[in-house]
């Protein structure tokens, strides 16, 4: 499941440097699929959604730092852990109950994502 940053948030931005796949962001700062990513142009997510990847999109949070479901891969295939809840100091990094995947499913987003 992906990670998401709680209303806990302080905005110290440790987080954002250390993802992988720049799926964090500064509240209020539009985000992009193909941010920090190898994906261009229209992109089919795992659910079947067809995006443009280089397409800014709405701020999740315009509050706190927030991180994007759709690139969040709770670091798999490049750490051991998820590295914003590591460096969180107020510990707001936590796991996101409405995106559910198994550890497959998150391997294969890391690779369509870094192809």
């Amino acid at each position: 499941m992906a990670i998401k940053i709680t209303d806990e948030c302080i905005n110290c931005g440790a987080c954002e440097p250390e993802c992988p796949n720049n799926a964090i962001y500064e509240g209020g700062v539009e985000w992009a699929l193909s941010d920090g990513t190898s994906v261009k142009g229209s992109f089919t997510l795992m659910d079947g959604t067809v995006l443009d990847a280089d397409q800014r999109n709405s701020p999740v949070s315009v509050d706190t730092y927030y991180i994007v479901p759709n690139k969040c891969t709770e670091c798999q295939g490049f750490h051991e852990e998820p590295q914003c809840a590591a460096v969180c100091p107020v510990d707001c990094c936590v796991p996101d109950e409405m995106y559910q995947e198994t550890v497959d499913e998150l391997m294969a987003k890391k690779e369509r994502l870094h192809l």
